[in-house]
């Protein structure tokens, strides 16, 4: 019975998350009107989108080289990049299992321990955080006019009932908060009392690795490096979603500000717990596309064209990627150290 709600809390609750938000957006939607727009489209367009986008996980792949090299290993960029974009194929099936799953593939291709590399993944999806927080301010400086009443009206309109239960979600986190510290405190004070027993020792290992990859970023020898590469991801991912919006028919032209309100409000909507962002996104880049004059319908099919294109290059690619995998055997070799000088 456990492993049954195990199961529905895993696959089944976020798809049917997933298949409500769908239904409830594209409720008066004429399905003929959106399998035209999409036949009409300029493919051309889709192209140096998918280019720029395999770009961003190029980038991200070898600036994930870059944290583990403070912790002494150096992976083959080949390998990364195979492990980020099965990791991405991963998130399709199972919000995020892709993290886990990019880490398990690296450690059986390079062999390094998983604790470590999901320590550093946790540090890059840290930076990214701050990288797209960033960008949400810049954003709304250069847009108040149109952003100010975006938060307010439009998610009172989509969520109002969600403010009647907030203090209680809030109130339940803080417990749960609290209880977790209470948890960390008396197990510290009680660490002696569990020194031989082997599960806690596996378990304060695998704590300790991953402690050592979310710091690796303190101990950078390529600070400038790292930066780089972070900026080169957001700059990509921008004209993967911003050239999109260029290849349907009769659509009103939006500026680069407006790519990048797009390019926000698709990433927040890719971070929600639901199979490769399926609804939100839809829902985030349509109503942000309403402040730029768009009707809602067109919104929604710019959006869905949008999250389809890149969705359908992340199973070909990501699935290819996985099927390569298969066929690389499991590395005997000790983990590749990095040099004290390079």
């Amino acid at each position: 019975m456990k492993s049954k709600v195990l199961v529905f809390f895993k696959y089944a609750l976020p798809l049917a998350l997933a298949v409500l938000l769908m239904a409830y957006l594209f409720r008066n939607m004429s399905v003929t009107g959106l399998l035209r727009s999409f036949r009409q489209a300029d493919y051309t367009w889709a192209v140096g989108s998918g280019v720029a986008l395999m770009l961003a996980h190029v980038c991200r792949a070898y600036r994930w080289k870059l944290l583990m090299r403070p912790l002494g290993y150096r992976p083959g960029l080949g390998n990364t990049f195979l492990a980020v974009m099965v990791g991405y194929f991963a998130n399709l099936l199972v919000p995020r299992m892709g993290e886990v799953t990019r880490c398990g593939l690296l450690q059986r291709m390079e062999r390094i321990p998983l604790n470590t590399s999901f320590g550093t993944v946790v540090a890059e999806r840290l930076f990214d955080l701050i990288s797209l927080l960033l960008l949400l301010v810049l954003n709304f400086v250069l847009e108040f006019d149109r952003l100010s009443g975006f938060f307010t009206a439009f998610f009172a309109s989509k969520f109002g009932a969600v403010g009647s239960i907030s203090a209680g979600v809030y109130l339940a986190a803080a417990g749960l908060a609290i209880t977790g510290l209470v948890a960390l405190i008396v197990l510290y004070r009680s660490r002696q009392r569990f020194s031989g027993n082997a599960f806690y020792n596996r378990v304060r290992t695998f704590v300790k690795g991953m402690l050592d990859g979310v710091l690796s970023v303190r101990k950078l020898d390529r600070k400038w490096d790292f930066l780089l590469q972070t900026v080169l991801i957001w700059v990509c991912y921008y004209f993967a979603s911003y050239l999109l919006t260029f290849a349907l028919p009769n659509a009103t032209r939006l500026g680069p500000l407006a790519g990048l309100t797009v390019l926000i409000m698709g990433a927040i909507g890719m971070a929600a717990p639901v199979q490769g962002g399926t609804g939100s996104y839809h829902l985030l880049v349509s109503g942000a596309l309403l402040l730029y004059g768009w009707k809602a319908e067109d919104g929604l099919i710019l959006a869905t064209f949008i999250w389809a294109s890149q969705t359908l290059l992340t199973l070909v690619a990501g699935g290819a990627c996985f099927l390569i995998s298969l066929f690389i055997q499991k590395s005997d070799a000790q983990p590749r150290a990095v040099p004290e000088k390079i």
